[in-house]
């Protein structure tokens, strides 16, 4: 499978944006599709995950301003970013995980190229 990211780039703090990723590939489902950042000196960290089924879960830093969303029929995860602050500023990460293709095979742990956000004024 390959994900593809976009919708990155340099905003104002205060400012918005959206994030998409879409998985390509004979896939039938996709269990688990989130977002990770990694900031300049930090290690990567979880932004926000969804499950096939709508769960959702979110890093403190994020809730209330960040909404994860997806689109199963099109095996695409969005990421909308609100009220952006400048240590948002990272590369956005997208990630797909355990993936059930049409063959019924399946696959673990997947990540797409990253997109830069920046957030300054």
């Amino acid at each position: 499978v390959q994900l593809q990211a976009s919708g990155g780039g340099l905003v104002q703090p205060g400012g918005s944006l959206r994030l998409s990723c879409a998985a390509s590939g004979s896939i039938f489902t996709i269990n688990n599709m989130g977002w990770c950042r990694q900031a300049p000196g930090k290690q990567r960290e979880l932004v926000a995950g969804r499950t096939f089924g709508g769960i959702t879960n979110y890093a403190d830093s994020v809730k209330g301003r960040f909404t994860i969303s997806r689109d199963n029929a099109k095996n695409t995860v969005y990421l909308q970013m609100n009220n952006l602050k400048p240590e948002d500023t990272a590369v956005y990460y997208c990630n797909a995980d355990g993936i059930l293709y049409s063959d019924y095979t399946r696959g673990y742990d997947y990540w797409g190229q990253g997109t830069q956000v920046t957030v300054s004024s």
